[in-house]
């Protein structure tokens, strides 16, 4: 396994495995790259859509996204995808998925399927590096503050996701998600700190209205997205990422208009956070 950093504070890129053959306890230090720096893209991939499932089932278990089409044959992988003649993209803002979840997902493996002559990267960002950049006295105000998780704004018919590749798998659902996390979360295996909101499905601080929670969100917000805390993934022929939704936010470029993108993401099944 050669290791070669991204960013200063997230991201690895790993060459020299197979992640069809992956198992044991060269699965487990896989693992922990990606729990360590937060996101590990592995190149010079040839995996097939079953052998993409059977891998992540070695991982642990897989969460089934409602909101996103199916790959046909293979239901367990979402198709994200982008046409030719559309303008917004799945995931343009910065984002961790399924925070919505009263157990969110701990991550996710994507795999690229089609891509752009240019443009189409993914951004990462540290949610640790972001906490350890806080003052000692807002550390102290988000130390007892749970935040509330929505994804209706953006599911719904009419929606944002309206716009894309989604729009015919949400017409008619009725959606009711939300979720209580707290705003500072302790990685069950790294024991290091990060900051839990984001931009996307935060909503508001629990006791607090959107009008008055606007403004730190805001800030936090802010301060997850500085430029020296990220990473650029350049999307190759045969490139895997494997994120950690606990450790990163991340955000997909949309730069490639009048080309199609289609990506396969599998989410893999997390466990209970706590402050």
């Amino acid at each position: 396994m050669n290791i070669t950093p991204l960013g200063a504070a997230v991201g690895v890129e790993i060459t020299g495995i197979q992640l069809a053959e992956l198992e044991g306890a060269a699965l487990d230090a896989l693992k922990m790259q990606v729990y360590e720096n937060g996101v590990a893209v592995i190149r010079d991939q040839e995996l097939s859509p079953d052998q993409h499932i059977a891998f992540a089932k070695r991982w642990g278990g897989i969460d089934v996204n409602p909101f996103f089409p199916t790959n046909s044959g293979w239901p367990e992988i979402a198709e994200v995808r982008k046409a030719e003649d559309q303008k917004d993209n799945i995931g343009g803002g910065w984002h961790t998925d399924h925070s919505f979840d009263q157990v969110p997902a701990m991550g996710s493996i994507l795999v690229a399927r089609e891509l752009p002559p240019v443009g189409g990267d993914t951004l990462f960002s540290s949610m640790g590096a972001a906490y350890d950049a806080l003052s000692v006295g807002l550390k102290q105000t988000l130390a007892g503050l749970n935040a509330v998780h929505s994804a209706d704004h953006i599911y719904q018919p009419g929606g944002y996701y309206s716009k894309t590749d989604l729009a015919d798998e949400m017409t008619g659902q009725e959606l009711s998600t939300r979720a209580v996390h707290p705003v500072v979360i302790r990685h069950p295996v790294t024991g290091r700190k990060l900051l839990y909101i984001n931009g996307a499905f935060t909503t508001h601080f629990e006791g607090w209205t959107r009008e008055e929670t606007l403004p730190l969100l805001r800030y936090l917000i802010e301060v997850g997205s500085r430029e020296q805390f990220q990473c650029c993934v350049q999307w190759e022929p045969g490139s895997v990422a494997i994120w950690d939704n606990r450790a990163t936010w991340h955000l997909a470029m949309n730069d490639y208009h009048g080309h199609r993108r289609v990506m396969h993401r599998i989410t893999l099944t997390g466990e209970p956070i706590a402050a």
